[in-house]
């Protein structure tokens, strides 16, 4: 489970997660999560090729089987994506909060990796669960087996602020830093600023690793539905990718153990008639 998770809005996480499921694709069967609701999401437009009913074909109150979720989604490049791809019009779905509920849909449609672009802000879900005295998305995401997070901030003065509030805010959570991949998003070209290679210098001792996603004009201009990947994103995407597999290599071992299988819905049982 590989949770791309940000402090704020427009960091990125969306692009990030379409790039790490593409690299991730050529060591196993991946699939996209997308738990942002449907307005809120970029995910139904980026989707190359028809596919199946999406999210709203999983009833949450049914059991639902392989095969169903897996022709919920829509293929990608080697890769599928499970969304909303419903008209904007359509009325919104009442999505699970839950983390251990995607991770059922996963589990279920059987893939090796499941990369989830989520929408929550991280260091206010810590505060406001610590506050409500509740576990909190976040820390859901991070307990699930075989998770390995990716914390994604702009490589700016801003950027990096809230960044270091995130890491801080999960060391006092106690939350495993030490399997988290912090990823500085460039927001344009040209060396990064001073305090964005010193911010991320002090980030490295304290996570996994620390990673660079340079600025890409064909992205910025076309979008991922249309644009043309430059070279060195791609490479920079392989490298991250990389990271979140020697992350879970590292604490759990190489070739990684079969992950826990939720239980089995079985019907309810009719009581026998006197």
């Amino acid at each position: 489970m590989v949770p791309v998770l940000a402090p704020t809005g427009g960091a990125g996480r969306s692009t990030l997660a379409c790039l790490l499921a593409a690299e991730l694709a050529a060591a196993g069967e991946t699939v996209v999560l997308d738990t942002a609701p449907r307005l809120a999401s970029p995910w139904p437009g980026w989707i190359t090729a028809p596919g199946g009913g999406g999210l709203a074909g999983l009833p949450p109150s049914e059991p639902a089987s392989a095969e169903q979720v897996r022709s919920a989604c829509a293929p990608m490049d080697g890769w599928e994506v499970l969304t909303d791809p419903r008209e904007w019009n359509a009325p919104p779905l009442d999505l699970p909060l839950e983390p251990a509920a995607w991770y059922q849909l996963a589990a279920i449609g059987g893939w090796q990796a499941a990369v989830v672009d989520t929408p929550h802000p991280v260091t206010h879900d810590l505060l406001a669960a610590r506050c409500a005295g509740v576990p909190g998305q976040t820390r859901g995401w991070l307990s699930l087996p075989y998770s390995v997070p990716v914390l994604c901030a702009a490589a700016s003065a801003e950027g990096v602020q809230a960044l270091q509030q995130a890491v801080m805010a999960m060391a006092a959570e106690n939350l495993p830093l030490h399997r988290v991949v912090a990823v500085l998003v460039a927001t344009g070209d040209g060396r990064l600023p001073s305090v964005v290679r010193a911010a991320a210098t002090m980030l490295s001792a304290r996570t996994a690793d620390v990673l660079h996603l340079p600025y890409d004009a064909n992205l910025r201009a076309s979008g991922l539905r249309t644009g043309r990947v430059h070279s060195r994103t791609r490479q920079a995407a392989a490298r991250i990718a990389s990271a979140v597999l020697g992350a879970a290599h590292e604490s759990w071992g190489a070739p990684l153990p079969s992950a826990p299988q939720p239980a089995v819905l079985r019907p309810p049982v009719s009581p026998v008639p006197a």
